[in-house]
């Protein structure tokens, strides 16, 4: 079993749900980004997403777009990032996937890409405007290295929901609903059938939901449908937030409520 789906599977042993915890790399320090992946994992988190900065992030909401953007503008780049993996993975051996658009891979180049995020400790890679079509013209031999996670949506009819199931690994990324990222205050019953349906139909892969997932309220909402969830927004608009960008005392505090949320369910 894959690092990723393993640390997945040791919290559905326990009646729990994973929590895994988008960061955008380099925000809101590059000095101080480190002790804050380090301290989320501390505080419950058990999958950190790394996002890769771009400037036109089609699928993100507006705080995450704010957040790329403050990072592009502290000089990030993907050599900070493997350089941020790799200290972070030295300090703590949880899962680490890096997200990010098509983009700036290909202005790296994915060999090079691959290589050098491997050799930084990285388990596996999210790429959402890489769809099914193009996966082997786009990851290649490059998927022998990273977990390759792949997207499903409300849209994906069941024969997709399928291939995409065959060709993730790690977990397929559920998104909860159309439209980009950000705190939703509730789901309706049309999203939690389309959770249902959609778990029903993966059967290689554990599921983690995204998209919408900021609160204790949501995740109970839709944790007897996954096998665990995905928070970003909410604990990026934390940092936006924070007096002081040495102690995160608003943010671990979150990041511990939402794990407690997720256990023995």
């Amino acid at each position: 079993m894959s690092a990723i789906a393993s640390a997945i599977e040791a919290c559905n042993a326990e009646k729990g749900k994973a929590l895994s915890v988008f960061l955008t790399a380099g925000f809101p320090s590059v000095k101080n980004f480190v002790d804050l992946a380090v301290s989320v994992f501390d505080a419950g988190a058990d999958i950190i997403e790394v996002g890769i900065p771009f400037s036109d992030p089609l699928a993100d909401g507006t705080i995450i777009q704010q957040s790329s953007q403050s990072a592009l503008e502290n000089g990030v780049t993907l050599p900070h990032i493997f350089e941020f993996t790799a200290a972070v993975k030295a300090k703590c051996n949880k899962p680490i996937i890096l997200m990010g658009y098509a983009n700036p891979i290909l202005h790296y180049g994915i060999s090079r890409f691959f290589s050098d995020a491997k050799n930084a400790g990285a388990d596996g890679l999210i790429v959402p405007d890489v769809p099914l079509e193009e996966y082997d013209g786009f990851f290649g031999e490059g998927a022998k290295n990273l977990e390759i996670v792949m997207l499903s949506t409300p849209a994906s009819g069941a024969e997709r929901i399928k291939q995409i199931d065959n060709m993730s690994r790690g977990f397929v990324y559920c998104v909860s609903v159309l439209g980009t990222t950000g705190a939703r205050a509730g789901f309706s019953e049309e999203t939690i059938l389309s959770l249902q349906r959609t778990r029903e139909l993966i059967t290689k892969n554990k599921m983690l939901v995204g998209f919408g997932i900021s609160s204790k309220q949501n995740i109970q909402q839709v944790a007897p449908h996954c096998d665990g969830v995905i928070v970003g927004s909410a604990v990026i608009k934390s940092l936006m937030q924070e007096s002081s960008s040495q102690s995160f005392s608003n943010t671990l505090p979150l990041v511990g409520e939402l794990k407690d949320a997720c256990r023995n369910r």
